[in-house]
């Protein structure tokens, strides 16, 4: 397994941190540009209709795995002519990522605490839909 020592004699295994290359791209999921594709939309958007006043975006992947210790070298990109952040509140690492219209961001992060830490975009329309998690296991307990 990468990452993870066996050592013959004891049967014990320890994780050896690594560096892992992460890609996350914002995701139109129900946007006012697609109206013309999909017909229903027009009613969606309209107003009193269930999305006016907003549009339903995500990030992909929206579940990132990390072993405790390890560090995460983000690559966020945002093909969309929307910005949005990506901002993440972990014990010892607080990461706020600005990613703008159709352009590339990078961050790093190293995850020192076992848990699930939400993520998010903080834009008022967006933060409902657009939001994952991260989970950083304990590489102890493997």
């Amino acid at each position: 397994m990468a990452g993870c020592r066996r050592f013959a004699d004891s049967g014990v295994s320890t994780h050896v941190a690594i560096s892992r290359a992460v890609t996350v791209t914002t995701v139109p999921l129900l946007v006012k540009e697609q109206q013309s594709i999909f017909p229903f939309l027009r009613s969606d958007f309209a107003k009193g209709g269930l999305l006016e006043g907003m549009e339903v975006y995500g990030f992909s992947p929206s579940t990132i795995v990390s072993y405790a210790g390890d560090t995460l070298q983000f690559t966020f990109v945002n093909p969309e002519d929307d910005p949005h952040t990506f901002v993440i509140d972990a014990p010892e690492a607080r990461l706020a990522v600005a990613i703008q219209p159709q352009h590339v961001a990078n961050a790093t992060l190293v995850t020192r605490t076992p848990g699930i830490f939400i993520f998010r975009c903080t834009y008022p329309n967006h933060s409902r839909s657009m939001w994952g998690q991260l989970v950083v296991l304990n590489a102890e307990e493997r």
